[in-house]
């Protein structure tokens, strides 16, 4: 087995459902991962990059729904071995588990924890703010990204600038090159300098291409390509918000498009 070496950012998943394997599989660029654009897929992320060394486990816990609703034993169900990691990314997990991570996560010298919030049911106010709370007494870096698109670098958590910036996923940054084509300004070609962690940016970036870049015109193809990738987020309506977070990941993305084209 290769090891990364000992400047690579390493990362530990502890899961359940799909969401974090969706991640994972756009970050080691699983050739079989994406397939949005089935027959005329010209294969535009592929062999661009591979973070497979970053990744040191996937650890996946019981569903939720197979579980107590209550869980006053919680180390019955835990890892029972974490390996060492800079960060952990985690998603779907029971709330009596979740809350109880930190805990492990500073005995196996794990440095910082991300727990992206695409459903808020998954993880409601009060136990985010419990979270932060034991992530703070036990040093750990945090970040609660509602949705994951959201995540950007932060001056006091090196280690999480560290994920967006070197494996390039985050709140998404494109690049754009515009042609005049029959009078109208059209989308000529795009650049993923960085891709929301399920990698939905590729798509939409892609299905841009000869698209018109008047406002309505552009805004309808962004929202088509964002929702048939598709976005994971919930659509039901966030409390917090006050709006589905699948419209927050559809509103990241076109104000990432409308600053790449005014760039």
């Amino acid at each position: 087995m290769e090891y990364p070496n000992k400047n690579t950012l390493t990362l530990v998943f502890i899961y359940s459902g799909e969401f974090a394997e969706r991640v994972i599989r756009n970050l080691i660029n699983d050739p079989s991962f994406c397939k949005s654009c089935g027959l005329y897929c010209d294969s535009c992320k592929y062999n661009v990059y591979s973070f497979v060394r970053n990744i040191r486990a996937a650890i996946e816990l019981p569903e939720p729904s197979k579980l107590p609703a209550f869980i006053d034993n919680p180390e019955e169900y835990m890892p029972k071995k974490i390996p060492k990691a800079d960060l952990c990314i985690t998603s779907g997990l029971h709330k009596d588990l979740l809350l109880e991570l930190p805990t492990y996560l500073q005995k196996a010298e794990v440095k910082g924890l991300i727990v992206p919030i695409e459903d808020f049911n998954e993880v409601p106010s009060g136990l985010k703010k419990q979270l932060k709370e034991k992530c703070s007494e036990l040093s750990l870096e945090n970040a609660f990204p509602k949705p994951f698109c959201s995540l950007e670098p932060r001056e006091n958590s090196p280690i999480i600038s560290r994920f967006v910036n070197e494996l390039k996923v985050g709140r998404p940054s494109l690049e754009i090159s515009t042609i005049k084509r029959g009078g109208h300004n059209v989308i000529e070609s795009t650049l993923v300098k960085r891709s929301a962690p399920c990698g939905s940016t590729w798509y939409v970036a892609r299905k841009l291409l000869g698209v018109k870049t008047e406002k309505e015109i552009l805004y309808d193809a962004i929202a088509k390509a964002h929702h048939s990738y598709p976005c994971t987020a919930t659509m039901s309506v966030d409390p917090e918000t006050q709006e589905p977070i699948l419209h927050i990941g559809g509103f990241i993305i076109r104000e990432e498009v409308e600053k790449a084209l005014r760039n």
